[in-house]
């Protein structure tokens, strides 16, 4: 750290030092509140995948059927986001899934297609959802990784840097005042003396 000795610098220094204190108890309860948010947001991804894999389990049993399907009966039209601030950090948040399903004939198509496009739906929904947790976490966890930088470049770095800085400021401008009184002492000394001899 690069500073001057003088009021001026101390003055200044002494205002950096202040914000940092009076920032830090803050910093230090947001980055509390996105460690908890990003355990929130893994734990919300880890049960997704459970479901998915729990749904994706229940129709392995019509694995052989699934062959017959046209999977260009169902595609993703349009994602519905929005963006909701958790602890100060913008995260996406799932709010509609449209689907397009397109025209098929009941009669040319094996009876179990309507059930089995409800069940694409589900499982596309699922995964999309399990995308967007995945990325909130991912969001949550950089905040929370920059955040605990941000503190512990306070704590460890600046506020002590700070503080050092300012204590030898201190010291230097006392000295500085004291080699000036005990020169004014001298000089004074020296013309009572001149004056007693004159």
């Amino acid at each position: 750290m690069k500073f001057q000795y003088n009021k001026t610098a101390l003055q200044e220094l002494e205002k950096q030092l202040k914000v940092r204190v009076r920032a830090l108890p803050t910093i230090k309860n947001k980055e509390a509140a996105l460690r908890v948010e990003v355990k929130r947001a893994r734990n919300e991804a880890t049960e997704m995948e459970k479901q998915i894999a729990h749904k994706k389990g229940e129709y392995e049993k019509f694995v052989r059927i699934w062959g017959e399907f046209d999977e260009t009966l169902l595609s993703v039209k349009e994602l519905q986001l929005s963006s909701k601030k958790v602890a100060g950090v913008k995260i996406p948040q799932l709010e509609n899934i449209v689907f397009e399903t397109k025209e098929f004939s009941l009669f040319n198509q094996p009876q179990w297609i309507p059930a089995g496009i409800e069940i694409l739906k589900e499982l596309t929904a699922k995964a999309i959802e399990r995308e967007v947790l995945h990325r909130k976490s991912e969001l949550l966890y950089q905040a929370r990784k920059k955040t605990t930088q941000k503190v512990n470049l306070y704590e460890k770095v600046q506020i002590p840097g700070y503080q050092d800085a300012i204590r030898k400021i201190k010291r230097f401008l006392e000295d500085e005042e004291n080699l000036s009184k005990s020169s004014q002492k001298i000089v004074k000394n020296r013309q009572q003396e001149q004056e007693v001899m004159a």
